[in-house]
């Protein structure tokens, strides 16, 4: 579903994409941040199947002062054409949404053989998308993202 349109600073968002009525907030966002959404849709599109990526990688890929919280916010009112399952947050979790959109989002993960643990959480280091290539990235005025910084550590067992 597309933001509202109107000439004011104010946005529509959904609180979750479950096709019914839901909660819409009404958000005061700036006319500069609204022009970030089609970026953050685009770098969305580029999550393959089977992968996730986080908030606030969509917005380091992204830039411009782009944070988490605005991809948030542009996720959350998306065109139908974005995968929305596959930006989820930092913790490796679907971030909290009403109605059955949380359910949504695991079972459409699931169904691409996305696994969480017992915990609801997804492995980062397993399902992460590394990011954008420096050839798309460069071509379309994108950011890579920087090498993993997460410390892997050896199994006991």
């Amino acid at each position: 579903m597309q933001p509202a349109k109107s000439n004011s600073t104010h946005v529509q968002l959904r609180l979750h994409r479950d096709g019914g009525t839901g909660i819409i907030l009404l958000m005061q966002i700036d006319p500069q941040t609204r022009a970030l959404f089609p970026r953050i849709y685009q770098a969305a599109r580029q999550v393959p199947r089977g992968q996730v990526t986080t908030y606030g990688d969509v917005a380091t890929i992204v830039g411009q002062g782009c944070d988490a919280r605005i991809a948030g916010y542009a996720m959350a009112n998306c065109p139908d054409d974005v995968p929305w399952q596959r930006v989820i947050n930092a913790q490796g979790k679907i971030s909290l949404r009403s109605g059955d959109g949380s359910a949504r989002q695991r079972m459409r993960l699931e169904a691409e053989g996305v696994v969480f643990d017992q915990r609801g959480k997804i492995d980062l280091e397993r399902y992460r998308w590394a990011g954008p290539g420096a050839e798309w990235a460069a071509a379309n005025g994108f950011n890579t993202l920087p090498p993993s910084q997460t410390p892997s550590q050896p199994g006991l067992f």
